[in-house]
């Protein structure tokens, strides 16, 4: 029995809630890998904000892809990892792109007074938008094997 998701099972899975751990090559150690929310719409490319000139946006921009694992924290386990090239690096938007996430991960009253909270550093020149293609995916959904 194979465990792997199908693609519209990953797609769907990728497109919930989870917070990410984007891993990113970096020469002098091992990958960076942090925590990160994330944007994805199945059949789409994810996106990501950070500053530009943060240690992830420059290994971001000197790399030229990275890596997104999500999982689930309860049996039975789950998890999607994907990479991809970066597609577009933009400058990011408060309406569109940091008060989605932000409503995304702490609901919408939250979501605005983190926005609010934060507007000032989401507004900077140095926030971006950075998308990624998924080229690449690992798979594994522990629940088949239990028929749950």
């Amino acid at each position: 029995m194979s465990l792997t998701m199908t693609r519209e099972e990953r797609e769907s899975f990728l497109s919930e809630v989870h917070v990410g751990i984007l891993s990113v090559a970096r020469s002098e150690r091992a990958p960076l890998a942090v925590p990160i929310w994330y944007g994805y719409e199945p059949g789409r490319e994810l996106w990501i904000v950070t500053d530009r000139s943060s240690r992830k946006g420059r290994l971001l921009d000197a790399a030229g892809r990275f890596s997104l694992c999500v999982q689930t924290e309860a049996p039975p386990y789950k998890y999607v990892s994907v990479e991809g090239p970066i597609t577009s690096t933009e400058p990011a938007d408060i309406e569109r792109d940091v008060r989605p996430l932000a409503r995304r991960y702490l609901g919408r009253e939250l979501g605005d007074r983190y926005v609010e909270a934060t507007g000032g550093e989401a507004a900077r020149a140095d926030t971006v938008r950075i998308r990624m293609r998924p080229e690449q995916w690992l798979t594994t959904d522990y629940g088949k094997e239990f028929s749950v």
